[in-house]
């Protein structure tokens, strides 16, 4: 490294907006979402902030951990392995529960191994354990406990390039997708703010006809007719400002590319993934930074990377990038056999 790289690092190569990944990537949502291509200058507009989508992903994904062997035997060896999976047995079984894995080896007949996505729920537990202090061993010593279940896998490269690549494609498939959902919840106000808004003018009408308009009248009826339609004129009035707030039906195409360059804009707000350290003991108890071991072990750390999409039912979900060998695949059949052995 020369003097000028010591005295000033460069910093990672940024996306190109005009490099064939951004145009690939445009052409990818413009599948997911027919209409945009009808909008003016739809792919001058979309590059943009689609280019700051790739720059902030491609930079998440850049600093995820390696990927680690899923097998039985480096479940023993790798920390990330051995808290992902409560038995060496496991791995294979539960890993081979995916059709997109089986699926992906189908149409890669020559491939040995994949690299793929392992997510995961990862729930914390606190219960009452025994805790190790120098010479003396204490009781009752309140621990939290960490398990990794509901082990999916959907998305598989031949390498881990590759693979870092799709996770990217992905995400910024789902930012899109997340502009797309305003767009319908947009539609649907819109359509309820119509309905109300005849059914608002239809009380005015009827209103009117009984006189409530007639303010010279003095009585108890009229007046209270009245208070009723200046809250109706107030109501249409809300109603008719929401109305303009969505545009009007002919920018439809200008309102949805605006909403989808929006979000590609902030993908933080609409994808973020939280790198959380930890150190755990064999048994998966979650240790401090200068906490005795538990059970006499040392603690083993690691990085689990938590990802977040607000949109997702799913909530937060750990995740991890992994090998795993066609030899250990367990046909489907035989995995599906077992699963229904323990289904009551």
């Amino acid at each position: 490294m020369g003097l000028f790289d010591r005295l000033w690092p460069r910093k990672p190569a940024r996306p190109d907006p005009q490099s064939e990944q951004t145009r690939a990537l445009a052409e990818r949502l413009s599948e997911l979402s027919p209409a945009l291509k009808l909008a003016r200058d739809w792919r001058t507009r979309l590059t943009p902030p689609l280019a700051q989508s790739l720059t902030y992903v491609s930079d998440v994904v850049r600093n995820l951990p390696p990927a680690h062997e899923a097998s039985a035997a480096n479940w023993l060896d790798d920390p990330y392995i051995h808290a992902f999976f409560a038995a060496p047995d496991e791995i294979a079984h539960v890993l081979s529960r995916s059709v997109e894995l089986h699926a992906w080896f189908e149409s890669h007949p020559f491939a040995n191994e994949t690299y793929a996505v392992l997510g995961m729920a990862m729930s914390e537990r606190r219960a009452f354990g025994v805790a190790q202090h120098g010479d003396q061993v204490h009781a009752d010593v309140v621990q939290t406990t960490l398990s990794f279940d509901d082990h999916q896998v959907r998305v598989c490269g031949e390498t881990e390039a590759e693979l870092r690549t799709l996770i990217v494609q992905r995400v910024i498939e789902q930012i899109a997708l997340e502009g797309l959902a305003q767009i319908s919840a947009d539609e649907t106000r819109r359509d309820a703010l119509e309905q109300e808004r005849a059914l608002l003018r239809t009380r005015l009408q009827l209103l009117t006809r009984q006189g409530a308009g007639t303010h010279k009248m003095v009585g108890e009826r009229a007046m209270a007719n009245a208070t009723e339609l200046a809250h109706l004129e107030a109501q249409i009035a809300a109603n008719e400002q929401a109305l303009a707030a969505l545009g009007l039906k002919t920018d439809a195409l200008e309102h949805e590319l605006g909403v989808i360059c929006d979000v590609l804009a902030h993908p933080a707000q609409h994808a973020n993934v939280e790198m959380r350290s930890l150190r755990l003991s064999p048994m998966n108890v979650l240790l401090g930074p200068d906490a005795p071991s538990a059970g006499g072990a040392a603690g083993a750390p690691i990085v689990v990377p938590l990802a977040h999409i607000p949109a997702s039912p799913a909530g937060l979900r750990a995740f991890s990038l992994v090998r795993f060998a066609r030899k250990d695949l367990v046909p489907l059949p035989s995995v599906l056999d077992a699963d229904s052995r323990f289904v009551i």
